[in-house]
């Protein structure tokens, strides 16, 4: 019964701890359920803002683009700056 526990114990933090890495996020196609749950400091505001301004302007080609977002600023953008693909 211990093992059992153990087990299931041992199962449980390893599943959680994996869901901790967030996969980076293609800024020119995510939903704003996927900006607001895998980067941070984007709530739905921000993550709106993003895909307003993607579709009012087209993709974004690099981080610099992004300051181009009302909201967005440079300490938003180095927080999550290996959490942002462009393609």
């Amino acid at each position: 019964m211990k093992k059992i526990c153990m087990y299931a114990v041992l199962l449980l933090v390893l599943f959680s701890s994996a869901q901790l890495v967030a996969a980076p996020v293609n800024v020119n196609r995510a939903s704003l359920e996927q900006l607001v749950d895998n980067l941070e400091g984007i709530g739905a505001h921000k993550a709106q803002a993003i895909i307003d301004y993607r579709e009012q302007h087209g993709d974004f080609r690099q981080l610099d683009d992004l300051l181009k977002v009302k909201g967005i600023g440079p300490s938003l953008i180095e927080k999550n700056q290996q959490d942002f693909l462009f393609q």
